[in-house]
């Protein structure tokens, strides 16, 4: 491997040609500070904002005027809501490193899932809104507390609010890579207001079959969504790159929760991310389902997953030809 430190704020991140998971980097890194001092950041960000007027920031688009205090699905108007902000150690590998990820939990959800294991966060709006200096200053504490990243969990529906507190916190020295934690569920359009300013991609790709996401989520679009989604995200960021420490530094993270008797699912979802995107996207296969929220309410979710089916599906995901999986 080959060092290279040139216009990058901390450390030293190292490149390996030969391997054909590391990207080459942008000049500038983070890669929203190029986009702040171009002035893309803040043509971004009224672009987001714009958009909350007839919000269609995501693929529901409700069409309802937050910036008037009305709320759709979301039921999130002009202020972003937060849970919680503070060091994450349960994260995948390369996000926590021995400092932790910078975790910022958004209250409300653009999806909704039924069995959701927040679900008093995402469904019962526990946390309380937050001005746009208040979110930037959130920011600048996890760096202060040695965070790797600040980690946006559930931004969908906050993405104009998280451009705006990003134009406050940049010239007060925000300098870590920027995680866009999602679920998948995500519009082109606003993907794109946000190319060349996260560093860091990691959506689920929760569902394959539009009837389970329907029934689970109440979208029959998600997997088309979800799969346009992905693909827009690899194109903007590439396979994960890490530096020295094993840290993450920019690219894609995939999440997929397996569910019980949902292994067909799996199988497809991990087919999918092998050939459309590529065998080196790094992939957190997860099996930590459990019933939680409403899932008592369907009878295939009433369980938690077996040993047998998690072992199955991480058999599928290497049949398939991936090559980086979590863990």
């Amino acid at each position: 491997m080959m060092p290279f430190t040139a216009g990058f704020p901390y450390g030293t991140v190292y490149l390996a040609p030969d391997d054909r998971w590391w990207n080459q980097l942008t000049p500038r890194f983070p890669a929203y500070l190029g986009a702040y001092e171009d002035g893309r950041l803040q043509q971004s960000t009224v672009a987001a904002r714009q958009q909350l007027g007839d919000c269609h920031l995501c693929p529901r688009r409700c069409g309802v005027d937050r910036l008037a205090g009305e709320v759709g699905f979301c039921r999130t108007a002009d202020r972003a809501w937060v849970a919680s902000f503070s060091p994450h150690f349960g994260e995948e590998a390369p996000l926590v490193g021995r400092n932790g990820s910078g975790t910022i939990f958004f209250t409300h959800c653009n999806l909704g899932c039924v069995f959701c294991q927040n679900f008093d966060i995402s469904h019962q709006a526990a946390g309380e809104p937050v001005t746009t200096d208040q979110l930037a200053e959130m920011m600048l504490q996890l760096q202060r507390q040695g965070c790797h990243n600040i980690n946006f969990v559930s931004p969908t529906h906050v993405v104009a609010q998280i451009l705006e507190a990003l134009t406050i916190a940049i010239p007060k020295g925000l300098n870590r890579p920027l995680v866009y934690n999602s679920g998948g569920y995500d519009a082109p359009e606003t993907l794109n207001l946000l190319d060349g300013i996260f560093d860091v991609y990691m959506p689920d790709f929760k569902f394959w079959e539009p009837a389970s996401a329907k029934e689970y989520c109440g979208v029959s679009d998600y997997p088309e969504v979800a799969r346009a989604a992905l693909s827009a995200m690899h194109r903007q960021v590439g396979d994960l790159s890490v530096d020295a420490n094993g840290v993450a530094v920019r690219g894609l993270i995939v999440r997929h929760l397996v569910m019980p008797d949902g292994l067909d699912e799996s199988r497809a979802i991990l087919e999918f991310i092998a050939t459309s995107l590529s065998r080196d996207t790094y992939v957190n296969v997860m099996p930590q389902y459990r019933p939680c929220g409403e899932a008592h309410r369907f009878a295939a979710l009433s369980r938690r997953l077996s040993v047998a089916e998690f072992e199955a599906a991480i058999l599928a995901a290497m049949q398939a030809g991936l090559r980086r999986l979590d863990g």
